[in-house]
């Protein structure tokens, strides 16, 4: 789990995604840069997103910031539509 301060600062790097393909990456945060709808957000593998969207079918607002909790991390993202960064 990467500190707070480099995560802020995406000193790991970012990968943006904008298409409906499945990400799988150590993901630290997901920085929402349009309305977006998750097909899935991954943690170990297995679909978590109702654990971080109360309505998952909704879209989620531009500037949203979606961490895991736990000290865990995601570890894979899918996309219905919209576009989020990947923080590592």
């Amino acid at each position: 789990m990467a500190k707070s301060d480099s995560i802020l600062v995406a000193q790991e790097g970012t990968y943006i995604v904008n298409d409906a393909t499945e990400v799988t990456k150590i993901i630290e945060a997901i920085v929402v840069l349009e309305d977006t709808v998750f097909s899935s957000i991954k943690i170990g593998g297995v679909d978590a997103k109702a654990s971080y969207i109360s309505t998952p079918a909704t879209a989620v607002k531009s500037g949203a910031i979606i961490r895991p909790v736990d000290a865990l991390q995601f570890s894979g993202v899918k996309l219905t539509s919209g576009s989020v960064a990947l923080i590592f």
